[in-house]
């Protein structure tokens, strides 16, 4: 079983225009309502490619009920955690040339209460040889030692923790380690590094500096130019020809999944090379949809994906 957790999530509008004129009044052609946040993005393309798995998240007033409502229809089951204050709601704008500009509202407060009772739910759904995913920002309230303390949970169940987060939380869960897998984009783990990255040889670096620190795998999402997965003993790199995006918001969440579905759901057993195809292959198909929409088996094409096991150290990200 594969378990998301969603500290903070959201019901997300996407809008579609041609351009977008700053102070002025935009039309949208089209409008798409997604039920949205991190681990519930992994959760849905898990459940569209027929992935058994469970999202855990806290709800509160309308957009609370209408999150559970959207979650309805896909496939995902669903342990809602009713806590005080409103789901928040996130807005995307669309442009037709590729460019997306999002704006994130903040959430409700989750205090310690709030926190516990969201602990509560993995630990009554997780169980032995589980995947339980971490993923997003942390709502307001929320000590940056939340994922340290959603790790104790899982490993004490006998599972394995995934984690997909930025910031200060992201920090703290490092430094204690004792994670499977972590996800960071380029950005995010070199913010994390505290130096640049522009360099494969760059990236492979302060991803091991984390795998020192008791992380297994570094699952490094690169935008346009593929990604990186990194352990101890290995680094490979897989990508594939240039995408013209319909919205990237997502993508590397579904590359997650992606990953997470080609592992069968054992981190303890995986064959690199292939499980950073199918992420890849998945990553890929997600930018060519709108909004925060997951793409189908028959959308997803492993074969135009390039694995490369002995890249050049030296090679700039960029020109990957």
């Amino acid at each position: 079983m594969i378990i998301t957790l969603t500290p903070n999530p959201s019901v997300d509008r996407a809008y579609d225009l041609d351009v977008l004129q700053l102070g002025e009044v935009n039309r949208a052609d089209a409008v798409h309502v997604d039920a949205g946040g991190k681990g519930i993005n992994v959760s849905r393309a898990l459940a569209a490619n027929d992935v058994q798995t469970l999202a855990v998240l806290p709800v509160g007033g309308h957009d609370g009920d209408l999150l559970v409502a959207l979650l309805e229809p896909t496939g995902v089951a669903v342990r809602a955690v009713p806590l005080p204050g409103r789901t928040r709601s996130n807005v995307t704008l669309q442009v037709a040339s590729g460019v997306t500009t999002k704006v994130n509202a903040p959430g409700p407060v989750l205090d310690d209460a709030g926190q516990a009772e969201l602990f509560a739910a993995v630990a009554a759904a997780v169980g032995p040889g589980d995947v339980v995913v971490g993923a997003g920002s942390l709502p307001r309230g929320a000590n940056d030692r939340f994922y340290v303390a959603l790790g104790e949970v899982v490993r004490a169940a006998g599972a394995h923790l995934v984690l997909d987060t930025s910031g200060p939380a992201f920090d703290a869960a490092v430094a204690v380690g004792g994670l499977a897998l972590v996800k960071p984009n380029d950005e995010e783990l070199a913010e994390l590094a505290g130096r640049p990255l522009p360099t494969v040889g760059d990236v492979v670096a302060a991803a091991r500096e984390v795998v020192a620190l008791g992380t297994t795998r570094v699952l490094v999402s690169l935008g346009s130019h593929g990604a990186l997965l990194v352990s101890a003993d290995a680094a490979c790199w897989a990508g594939g020809p240039a995408l013209v995006p319909a919205s990237t918001v997502g993508a590397g969440d579904t590359t997650l999944a992606g990953f997470l579905a080609a592992s069968g759901g054992d981190l303890d057993q995986v064959d690199d090379a292939e499980c950073l195809r199918t992420a890849v292959a998945w990553g890929r198909a997600a930018v060519l949809l709108p909004g925060t929409a997951v793409p189908t088996p028959d959308l997803i094409d492993a074969r135009a994906v390039r694995v490369d096991l002995d890249l050049d150290p030296t090679t700039p990200i960029k020109e990957l």
